[in-house]
């Protein structure tokens, strides 16, 4: 167990290429507009539903009258 900690603290050290504060500000950026990117579309897809599905209830509620 003791070899197993030392040989993963080694690889964090000396093995992993670790990003700059640069890249993970870009990359935080990247991340971020797709989250809003994602949620827009989320919205707009459920409004469109939303819409669409009222309009079939109106419509199928009108029919028996």
């Amino acid at each position: 167990m003791l070899n197993y900690v030392k040989e993963s603290y080694n690889e964090l050290v000396n093995k992993v290429t670790w990003p700059t504060f640069a890249q993970l500000q870009n990359s935080t950026i990247v991340v971020m507009v797709a989250s809003v990117i994602f949620a827009v579309v989320v919205l707009a897809m459920d409004t469109s539903f939303e819409t669409i599905l009222a309009q079939i209830y109106k419509f199928l509620g009108n029919v028996g009258r």
